[in-house]
């Protein structure tokens, strides 16, 4: 990462000088060696490579292809602040019977970290370009597409403008499809202090805290969110994933720049998928995905069953999960998942 960048794309205009990308412990090598960490216990035969697209982009994927070549492929979306490392439970069941693709998203992971619009449609159509032009350079003529969060909002905004190649769409906890309630900020009972919070930290980008914390980071990531640890208890007994997950997200902020510019108050966001969903062409089947205990509102997905009278739409509810299904209950999910792509056969 080179020096300044991060601090003129994120505190340019408050005269912050730029030491802040070495202020956090953190680098490329670094995040490399999480994210090869986080891989080393799946069994089955991958390959890993950047592919690479316009402007001298390029995203980081991982590619499952040997079984069952002749299957349509499944393409695994993660969710903000995420990569392709968090879905280590999940690769060796999805990749049994078909190729799997899991990819940074455009400003994430190891992924190329440009410049995005601050315009929220123009962001959004940046990132689906990005997915386009991927897959044409693998030369996938169709593809399942899974998002998990935002990458359920990209998943849904891809098959709009490409529903030739999306043959199911699995939206999982996917984020942005419920617009904000009307007068949400005089109805909504937030503590005076909290909303002053909120106006103080708007020009900010949502993971600003993290890199200001610079060597206490990697500590504020366990103490923060210890649930990830516990998520992934069965395949390490250390600190592999919350290091992964600071590594990925004090990088400089592209992706989540650009999420934050897709966004208002409270994190709505600025164009609801739900505005939209009932324009996906009605022969794409759409399966949304979420867990029992996520405090995410699962009542996007009826309202997406409402809006699809005439398709093919089911709602999955996996018991004892929370926003991340995938980790939370990863042998339902995986279970789920597999029928869901068997289902097309």
């Amino acid at each position: 990462m080179a020096e300044g960048t991060e601090a003129s794309v994120e505190f340019g205009s408050w005269g912050i000088s730029h030491w802040l990308p070495s202020w956090c412990p953190t680098s490329q090598s670094k995040l490399e060696d999480a994210e090869e960490r986080m891989l080393q216990s799946i069994q089955s035969k991958f390959s890993k490579q950047f592919v690479h697209i316009s402007n001298d982009k390029k995203l980081w994927t991982l590619v499952f292809s040997d079984n069952a070549e002749q299957k349509t492929p499944l393409v695994l979306l993660h969710g903000f602040g995420g990569g392709v490392g968090l879905w280590a439970m999940n690769l060796d069941a999805l990749s049994q019977q078909r190729p799997v693709y899991a990819l940074d998203l455009l400003g994430f992971g190891q992924s190329s970290r440009p410049h995005f619009s601050n315009d929220a449609q123009e962001a959004e159509t940046q990132f689906v370009e990005s997915i386009e032009e991927w897959r044409e350079k693998l030369g996938l003529e169709s593809v399942i597409l899974l998002g998990h969060n935002l990458g359920g909002y990209l998943a849904a905004a891809y098959s709009l403008k490409y529903p030739s190649r999306v043959k199911h769409l699995i939206l999982v906890e996917p984020w942005g499809f419920l617009g904000c309630p009307d007068a949400v900020e005089q109805d909504r009972p937030f503590p005076v202090w909290i909303k002053a919070l909120e106006v103080v930290l708007r020009p900010f980008n949502p993971l600003a805290g993290l890199r200001l914390a610079g060597p206490l980071g990697p500590g504020l990531v366990q103490i923060v969110r210890p649930d990830f640890k516990k998520k992934y208890a069965a395949m390490f007994n250390d600190n592999t994933v919350t290091e992964y997950i600071y590594h990925l997200n004090v990088q400089s902020p592209s992706g989540e720049t650009a999420f934050k510019n897709m966004t208002i108050s409270y994190g709505w966001a600025k164009r609801p998928m739900l505005q939209r969903v009932g324009l996906i062409h009605s022969d794409i089947p759409i399966t949304v995905i979420y867990g029992s205990r996520s405090s995410i509102d699962g009542h996007s997905g009826n309202s997406i069953k409402e809006m699809r009278p005439n398709s093919h739409v089911e709602l999955i509810a996996i018991r004892g999960a929370g926003h991340y299904v995938f980790a939370d209950q990863p042998e339902d999910f995986n279970h789920r998942v597999l029928r869901v792509c068997d289902s097309m056969s």
